[in-house]
């Protein structure tokens, strides 16, 4: 299969499918080498993750440019993802020892332990807007549990896989550790069927969800799923106000609005709405669309071509229902080149338009005028997703209450659209039942044994 560049339209590369017999081979040699991986010590085990994240620090611009070239992120944009993927797998190794430590509840005549141990062969299939962000976690903490891992990346962002199976071989993992699998969606389904995968890690569409549970269905298997959000932040009436424009306007506009975090709805109180908006376009206008491989470009081309004319719908069906499009809202290119979509500002929102009630990958902020928190929390509420919510304003103890009250698995403060591999990464409702990161993503990549021994009276 051919994977084009977003901006050029040439091919980038060419992704080759396996067949069943050597996907079967791959699935063979990875429950083998998780046999001898499950009884290493964590020890050797943070030794090989420590050096395949060594052996990525020294490759971050060859990844940060094939990010560029394969989904037309800035050059710019792909170097931090690149950077921040090495710093949050030692973030992830940093964890290990306390995650994966034995429990232990002495009692008179008794011993009782708790250890853990991992699945065996997790498949991971991390998504294409983030992708070296959305492999690393996964992959590390798998491993670090003691298991296996077979990466099949989207077809888009596939050619990234390579550089973490090479950077585990050349951290001295044992041989097929770590695989990577390119096939066509038939031959996947049937790789998440297979009783010789013990767990599966998705991050990506509902429609790809609903097709993996069809394929387990009848095994008991574990499985993470990671579906996107439809983020609000709320801008408070005593936010610092120069700061919250500055970091809203690029918590949706950073990749291009292509991250399952990124902010896609604003609710701005009333008494500093206006204002808002203003300022808002202002700072819009700054993202130049441009050549991603281009230092100077601050918005690259959408990675695949479909989305432009989602993005026209949902333009559509916001101005047929009164929605008033401020700036932007139709396809570009630059010199001739690229799927580009302008940095979109929408006002006069009614709630039940398509760009507040789904997930909107692509650069497009509606702005809603709320009179209370009250009003701003019933709003952030109603919708379908939960993933991440953001709060601007001064007070914590303020946003502490309002937080609480919101039906999401990660709410902000004077920030946004990140990851803390410290804390645990989770969505509600339609986003999905993944959990990852901090202690509770080793506990979803490895399973508790009890050890209660009566000892001699």
């Amino acid at each position: 299969m051919l994977v084009d560049n977003p901006f050029s339209g040439a091919v980038a590369c060419e992704v080759t499918f396996l067949g069943w017999d050597d996907i079967s081979l791959l699935i063979d040699q990875a429950r083998g080498a998780s046999k001898a991986f499950q009884v290493s010590d964590l020890d050797t085990r943070i030794a090989i993750c420590e050096r395949a994240m060594n052996a990525l620090d020294a490759r971050q611009e060859a990844m940060a440019t094939d990010v560029t070239r394969l989904m037309g992120k800035p050059i710019t944009q792909s170097r931090v993802e690149a950077k921040r993927a090495v710093a949050r797998g030692r973030q992830i190794i940093s964890l290990a020892k306390k995650a994966l430590q034995e429990g232990e509840f002495p009692g008179e005549g008794v011993s009782r332990k708790v250890i853990r141990e991992p699945h065996g062969v997790v498949l991971v299939m991390p998504s294409w807007n983030s992708p070296l962000l959305s492999l690393v976690g996964p992959l590390v903490t798998a491993l670090l549990c003691g298991n296996a891992v077979i990466v099949k990346h989207a077809l888009r962002t596939s050619l990234v896989t390579k550089y973490f199976v090479n950077a585990f071989d050349d951290g001295d993992a044992p041989w097929y550790l770590v695989q990577q699998l390119d096939c066509d969606y038939a031959l996947l389904e049937r790789v998440m069927g297979d009783a010789r995968v013990d767990h599966l890690v998705y991050a990506g569409s509902h429609m790809g969800a609903m097709r993996l549970k069809a394929a387990i269905a009848g095994r008991f298997v574990g499985y993470d799923l990671f579906l996107g959000g439809n983020d609000a932040a709320y801008v408070a009436h005593d936010c610092d106000f120069d700061r919250t424009v500055e970091e809203v306007v690029r918590g949706a506009m950073s990749n291009a609005g292509q991250d399952c975090a990124a902010v896609e709805r604003v609710y701005v109180h009333r008494t500093l709405f206006d204002r808002f908006v203003d300022a808002a376009e202002a700072r819009m206008h700054e993202w130049a669309l441009g050549d991603p491989s281009s230092p100077g470009t601050r918005m690259g081309p959408l990675a695949k071509s479909t989305q432009i004319g989602e993005l026209e719908r949902l333009m559509f069906d916001a101005a047929n229902r009164g929605g008033c499009i401020v700036l932007g809202g139709k396809r570009r290119n630059v010199d001739g080149l690229g799927r580009f979509f302008e940095p979109t500002l929408v006002t006069d929102v009614r709630h039940d338009m398509q760009i507040i009630q789904r997930e909107v990958l692509g650069p497009v902020m509606p702005v809603v005028v709320v009179d209370s928190d009250e009003e701003a929390i019933t709003r952030m509420n109603d919708v379908s997703l939960g993933l991440t919510a953001s709060l601007w304003t001064k007070d914590a103890t303020h946003a502490e209450r309002i937080a609480r009250q919101l039906e999401v698995g990660t709410v902000y403060l004077n920030r946004c659209s990140e990851i803390d591999p410290m804390l645990p990464w989770s969505g509600r409702k339609g986003s999905g039942n993944g959990v990852a990161y901090g202690l509770d993503g080793f506990y979803r990549l490895s399973r508790p044994k009890s050890l209660l021994f009566q000892l001699a009276t």
